[in-house]
């Protein structure tokens, strides 16, 4: 709606480099978090995931915050 903030983090999981994504928006960071942890609790064995948690800027472009892969586990940024 108009005049609302729009969401400030987002989820990201993907099975396939540059294939296909699911996602999720948030306001609240906690939210986020939780949701990218269950994320890693679901689909963090897969061999290829990648679950990432990024925010975005004033500016509106994004920063990654967060990524989770099996083989590197969790990298903070």
């Amino acid at each position: 709606m108009k005049g609302e903030r729009p969401a400030a983090y987002r989820v990201t999981l993907r099975f396939v480099p540059d294939g296909p994504v699911v996602t999720g928006d948030w306001a609240d960071l906690a939210t986020a978090e939780r949701v990218w942890r269950a994320h890693i609790g679901s689909y963090g064995s897969h061999p290829t995931a990648s679950i990432t948690l990024t925010h975005q800027l004033l500016d509106g472009s994004w920063r990654t915050v967060a990524v989770w892969t099996r083989d590197s586990g969790e990298q903070r940024r």
